[in-house]
């Protein structure tokens, strides 16, 4: 079942006209949920205002994920980590081997969707393309698409579905209907992470962990890291402890490093902290070491994902972060 904020905005762009939509904003929102719910929808045997049926042998279809008339593009990495089967050569590729799954949408597979969008209906319900995140189609791939998404044959229609749409080309997003993702109230987003088995005081920690995006709040939860090691970070890189942090990928220590550095920033200037709760920040450290650390924080994270040793990383980070907090005003 949706999210009560997916739902709702799933009935508003159903109720509208459009042969493709671009779902915008930053992760953790839902873009993919909302395009899958919205292709269920236009497949759907018996589609009510609220959706798709879930009951129908094409909702069992998608589910299954064997569609005739549904086509998701997405890199292979995402692809296998949602459930989505690859074609038989590409599987057969990662399987032998002879290269790893791809991090961006592959030309051949847009080619495909290309030449998917020019046949008939399977089951006569029209045809849909999911694309998922938008942002990592190359220029090659994007221009590959743009001929189709301006003049779609028939009866198909695409949803774009992106995390960093700024990304895209002007020329595919002026091709598409927009719509930027809502953010859910707390109470609600709270209520449904709870609904996902979280308890309430974990999913407080969380959600404010992800700065108020659910699905990222519940991605932090599966990947091992728990509540009270966010809540004991601020201290624990104060006294320049990796103990804490020694299971997380340095991608991991340096968002949440940024995070800390923010709410320092935040409530010197006098605002409120947003991605940690205020009782556990230690005191406000010199405002030009912050700033300073900021931006080393930023280039860090452009080689964060292929350090040349984590272990060196983790202990370099966490002691940049101590000499940074424990710099008096």
């Amino acid at each position: 079942m949706s999210a009560p904020w997916i739902a709702q905005q799933s009935r508003r762009l159903l109720a509208q006209r459009g042969h493709a939509w671009l779902l915008q904003g930053p992760s953790g929102l839902g873009q993919y949920s909302l395009g899958l719910a919205l292709v269920r929808a236009w497949l759907c045997e018996q589609p009510t205002p609220d959706g798709a049926c879930g009951a129908c042998p094409s909702c069992h279809a998608v589910e299954v994920r064997t569609h005739a008339d549904l086509c998701v593009l997405m890199p292979e990495t995402v692809m296998l980590e949602l459930g989505w089967p690859l074609d038989e050569k590409s599987q057969a590729d990662i399987d032998d081997k002879k290269r790893k799954p791809s991090k961006e949408i592959r030309v051949e597979a847009m080619r495909e969707a290309i030449e998917f969008a020019q046949r008939t209906s399977a089951r006569g319900r029209g045809k849909a393309v999911l694309v998922y995140p938008a942002e990592r189609m190359n220029h090659v791939t994007a221009n590959a698409l743009l001929k189709t998404l301006e003049e779609p044959p028939g009866d198909v229609r695409f949803v774009l579905a992106s995390e960093a749409a700024h990304l895209l080309l002007p020329t595919i997003r002026s091709r598409c209907l927009t719509h930027v993702m809502a953010w859910p109230p707390e109470a609600e987003a709270l209520a449904w992470l709870q609904g996902q088995g979280l308890a309430p005081a974990d999913a407080g920690t969380l959600l404010r962990a992800a700065g108020g995006r659910p699905e990222d709040a519940l991605l932090f939860a599966a990947s091992g890291r728990d509540p009270k090691s966010w809540r004991s970070l601020p201290r624990a890189m104060q006294r320049g402890d990796v103990a804490l942090v020694a299971q997380w990928s340095p991608a991991q220590v340096i968002d949440a490093q940024h995070k800390l550095c923010h709410d320092l920033l935040a409530v010197g200037a006098g605002a409120q902290a947003r991605y940690f709760d205020a009782a556990d920040l230690p005191a406000t450290p010199a405002l030009g070491a912050l700033c300073a650390w900021q931006k080393e924080l930023a280039q860090a994270a452009r080689t964060a994902e292929h350090p040349y040793n984590s272990g060196l990383m983790l202990e370099a980070l966490v002691s940049r972060a101590q000499t940074a907090l424990n710099l008096s005003p």
